[in-house]
């Protein structure tokens, strides 16, 4: 999880420098968007493992 934090961290950086610099604010904002791609990437990749540990754990059980 420590890997979300800093691409969260990455994301709102993204953002803040949007509401800093109007020049390039579409640029920020769409580097945001891909931090916050990588974040759900990470989430679900996440699950997918917490899933397959679950469902080893059931099969070793039964």
């Amino acid at each position: 999880m420590k890997k979300l934090v800093e691409i969260r961290s990455q994301e709102f950086m993204c953002r803040e420098r949007a509401m800093l610099d109007s020049e390039r604010k579409i640029f920020w904002l769409a580097q945001a968007e891909e931090w916050e791609q990588r974040a759900l990437d990470e989430i679900a990749f996440h699950f997918r493992e917490c899933n397959l540990d679950s469902a080893d754990s059931q099969a070793v059980a039964h």
